[in-house]
């Protein structure tokens, strides 16, 4: 048979019309790789009525996303940390953070325009932002009008599917009014970036599709190209945003490989050549731009954090030296009997081999032995031989006795005394446990001796060079500054000094444990000399310095941080929850509670229980679909049922992506994880419901358009309602008890309603002025220049009501949430363990013991800091082999030096609360 031209090669048989009124193959006899069924649903050709019903429903989401959005006028939830982030990009401080930097930058960005200076910390959960004078409204304007942009987005993308006008209404309308995606997108966050890049790449990735389902004639033309760089684009910023966008990665990638794989099976069209040019292309675009544009995004963060920082203890000496003013001078190679030196801990980057003039509470309480991240002279030890140097009438005595004669140097098995220059005190080992970590195979490490003191045999170590870990030749042999690393092992109970992220209370400043291990592991215990002197190295002597790593070794280095981090977040938090319960809505977020008001992320339940059940629809469409075609049915020659599976099976394999993962991983998680699956979860939805009414003929719909439209608009009206009835919880407005506990569908909801009073009237509403901000409890936030009254932009203060005392109340909870009862608290004891959370919540209780509200020096329902960004190290004796590296033991030199001071200067030597009652619900 004669080979058809390409104009004959699609014949066909049935007209059809897709909804938007484009004439389309119901049956294709094509041999090319074209799709039966698609249209150009070229989005840049809708017709104008489509874009000013676009812009209708934008204007409509600006103001539902802005409204207010001064309120609260103080810290939000997680804005502790990253408008903490935006402060220290200003300062130039670096900080280490499990999320990629785009968002932070975007941020930092809005608030640098808008003036910010980068002096106010965000330290706080409720810290006030009007007196300070920060930005705060100019930095949630940027989330919010990404927020903003997603309406359009979703819009657009119902479009490039084939779905109505109508149908992408509803879409559009669906994410306006969902109360979570709002309340997200109003704070100094990252899911609203997070949401308009996905969304972004979803619709990029849609118009490419539609394209290349076009068939040969469209492919390589500009509006593939367009669309295909797009993703490309659009993948690298959702990524560097965070790394969920790993997933969007994994989404689009498995569409590809089909793709791909079409290709492969069109052997009319599409030579091996043409082939391979797809495949490059495709390469170029979804994997050469990502990653492009993701290490782009890194060389501009290492650009702007150039000085020290709280973060920089988390990177390896070779990275901190990059760093302004912690740059490190060459010194001599060879480390020699005499030397002094400073010795760092290899594995969790805690610092340096530290004492002070300060004692153990407990155990022997000989001197303390720490690690303590910050260059200081506590750092100093003299590296003694076990003998001292034998002179003309004997043994020299003192501490300078090896600095004549040759340099001896310290070869591997040396037997050595280390002495503290600085308490007169050599490092030293016993049989007794550890204050902190009082386990078997523990010993207390402690500094022990005085001036003149020939010291005992308990202070001798052998140096042990690990050769796989020392670099160089003559590094395997002697110990040399920074290239060598070895162990050293006690003598008389051959346990190795060992370190780990286990930090000591107040009494040892919070700096980081040293023991004695006898089983440790060997990452815990290798060692290193950075600083070195001796009198006997004298300039000409060779030296070392650490190796610059580069930028690809800096950003290696730090995404490898970046991953043991937050795999490490580990630890229960207050407002966590597991995957399975977020397709249901079983529990929110408490964010901000004061004033007797309340911000709760939760998200609404019409919408977020509607896109669930179009989920599973597609699910039970699926499993049927399998059974009839492995019972011989032909309902994949149908076009529309063959479109229904392809592109609403697209939109929930974009919420599978979203979503499953989850399950695998054990660290804390959040419902805003849910949000980019939610996101294709309403679009499914609304796919679902454009196939029921616009193009399945079965159900009777498509003739009668009106039908459609009603179930639209009376869907967004329940919507609407659902929303409006949970809006104060997204905007922090006023409430009352009873409006609160009528929408508290499930009990699981723990937004808390005692905390809002029972009548409007007790709200009371003052006018802060300039002279008494500072007392006013919440000040009144920037907004429109307005001379007269402004009582609906003052957040209230509470009614004082006099109150006799102060009782605590401990809550136990499940792993739900769900609040247990004394019995059931008391029938779990000796079964389970039960783990302090982070929040605390104080009852104010009048004479007859009934609770009355603290007004506003409380701060009712204070959503505890979020732990998914700075991982903040805590104590753990229970794990001492845990060789993750954590936060250094302090922030700065300044905070430890105040602290022992304090312990200098006290009274006496007990130990105290690691934080006042007042801070435990910040």
């Amino acid at each position: 048979m004669a080979q058809k031209t390409a104009s004959s090669q699609k014949e066909s048989s049935i007209e059809a019309r897709t909804p938007n009124g484009v004439a389309i193959s119901a049956k294709n006899e094509s041999k090319d790789y074209s799709s039966e069924g698609v249209a150009d649903n070229d989005i840049f050709m809708l017709p104008a009525s489509d874009f000013q019903l676009l812009g209708l429903l934008t204007a409509i989401a600006a103001l539902v996303r802005l409204f207010r959005i001064y309120q609260p006028s103080s810290v939000v939830f997680d804005e502790v940390h990253f408008g903490g982030f935006a402060s220290k990009y200003i300062k130039g401080r670096f900080f280490m953070d499990v999320h990629p930097p785009l968002a932070k930058l975007l941020l930092t960005l809005a608030g640098w325009l808008a003036g910010f200076d980068g002096n106010f910390d965000f330290k706080d959960i409720g810290k006030d932002y009007v007196e300070p004078g920060v930005p705060y409204v100019a930095m949630r304007l940027l989330p919010a009008l990404m927020g903003v942009m997603t309406i359009p987005t979703i819009f657009l993308t119902l479009k490039a599917t084939g779905c109505r006008t109508m149908t992408a209404a509803m879409g559009a309308g669906l994410i306006i009014f969902e109360n979570g995606l709002l309340t997200q997108s109003r704070l100094i966050l990252l899911d609203s970036p997070l949401i308009i890049f996905t969304a972004f790449t979803a619709l990029a990735w849609t118009c490419f599709t539609n394209q290349h389902e076009q068939g040969p004639e469209k492919a390589f033309d500009a509006s593939w190209w367009f669309w295909l760089v797009a993703t490309g684009l659009g993948l690298g910023a959702t990524v560097s945003v965070k790394w969920v966008g790993l997933f969007t990665i994994a989404w689009v990638g498995s569409l590809t490989l089909v793709q791909l794989w079409v290709l492969l099976g069109d052997t009319t069209t599409v030579t091996p050549r043409r082939l391979l040019k797809h495949f490059l292309a495709r390469f170029f675009c979804l994997v050469v731009i990502p990653l492009t544009f993701y290490l782009g995004l890194f060389a501009i963060h290492f650009v702007c954090l150039v000085n020290p920082g709280d973060g920089d203890g988390f990177m390896s000496s070779e990275f901190q030296a990059t760093l302004n003013s912690k740059a490190m001078q060459d010194v001599p190679a060879d480390v020699v009997l005499g030397s002094r030196v400073s010795i760092r801990h290899h594995n969790t980057h805690g610092g340096y081999l530290h004492s002070h003039n300060h004692m153990y509470p407990t155990g022997s309480k000989q001197q303390q032995i720490t690690l303590y991240p910050h260059k200081d002279e506590n750092n100093v030890w003299l590296l003694e031989n076990q003998t001292q140097p034998e002179g003309l009438d004997g043994p020299i005595k003192g501490s300078n006795a090896w600095d004549t004669g040759e340099p001896i140097p310290i070869r591997d098995k040396t037997v050595l005394r280390l002495f503290h220059t600085v308490t007169d005190r050599r490092l030293h080992s016993h049989d007794v446990r550890p204050p902190v970590s009082e386990a078997d195979w523990q010993n207390e490490a402690s500094a022990y001796g005085y001036e003149g003191f020939e010291g005992d045999a308990n202070d001798y170590f052998r140096v042990e060079i690990v050769k796989s870990l020392s670099d160089g030749a003559a590094a395997k042999e002697r110990v040399r500054t920074i290239e060598t690393k070895f162990r050293l092992v006690h003598i008389m109970t051959g346990c190795a000094l060992f370190s780990h992220k286990v930090k000591l209370p107040d009494w040892g400043f919070e700096q980081q444990e040293v023991t004695c291990a006898k089983q440790g592991t060997l990452p815990n215990s290798i060692w290193y000399v950075e600083q070195n002197e001796h009198p006997l190295l004298d300039a000409d002597s060779e030296k070392v310095n650490y190796k610059n790593p580069g930028f690809f070794g800096k950003f290696w280095e730090l995404q490898k941080v970046m991953w043991t981090t937050n795999a490490g977040l580990v630890e229960s938090h207050a407002w966590d929850s597991r995957p399975p319960s977020w397709p249901v809505l079983r529990r929110g977020i408490n964010f901000w509670g004061k004033d007797r008001r309340q911000i709760y992320l939760i998200g609404n339940p019409v919408i977020w229980w509607s896109s669930t059940a179009a989920v599973g629809i597609y699910f039970v469409f699926k499993v049927l679909s399998v059974l009839r075609w492995q019972r011989g049915f032909k309902d994949y020659e149908n076009v529309i049922f063959k479109r229904f599976d392809y592109e609403v099976g697209t939109s929930v394999l974009g919420w599978a992506f979203h979503y499953f993962p989850f399950f695998l991983m054990q660290r804390q998680l959040f419902l805003h994880h849910y949000f980019p699956a939610l996101y294709f979860a309403i679009i499914a939805l609304c796919q679902v419901y454009d196939f029921a009414t616009n193009r399945i003929s079965a159900l009777g719909l498509r003739d009668r358009p009106a039908i459609g439209r009603s179930g639209i608009a009376i869907f967004l009206a329940i919507s609407i309602v659902a929303f409006t009835l949970y809006a104060p919880l997204s905007y922090g407005n006023q409430w009352t008890q009873s409006a609160c506990s009528k929408v508290k569908i499930l009990n699981t909801w723990d937004f808390d309603c005692s905390v809002f009073p029972t009548e409007l009237s007790q709200y009371s509403v003052v006018a802060p002025s300039a002279a008494n901000a500072a007392q006013t409890a919440a000040p009144m936030a920037p907004g429109p220049s307005d001379k007269g009254s402004q009582d609906l932009n003052v957040t209230p203060q509470a009614v004082a009501e006099p109150s006799l005392s102060r009782a605590e109340k401990v809550e136990y909870r499940d792993q739900d949430g769900n609040i247990l009862n004394e019995e059931q608290v008391k029938a779990l004891e000796g079964k389970v363990s039960f783990e302090t959370r982070y929040e605390t919540r104080t009852r104010v209780i009048d004479a007859d013991g009934n609770e009355v509200d603290d007004g506003p020096a409380g701060a009712e329902g204070v959503a505890p800091p979020h732990p998914d960004v700075e991982r903040l190290p805590e104590t753990a004796p229970e794990d001492p082999e845990d060789d993750g590296r954590d936060a250094p033991a302090t922030a700065s030199p300044e905070d430890d030096v105040s602290k022992e001071k304090s312990v200098e200067n006290a009274d006496d030597g007990r130990p105290r609360p690691a934080s006042e009652p007042s801070e435990a619900t910040r």
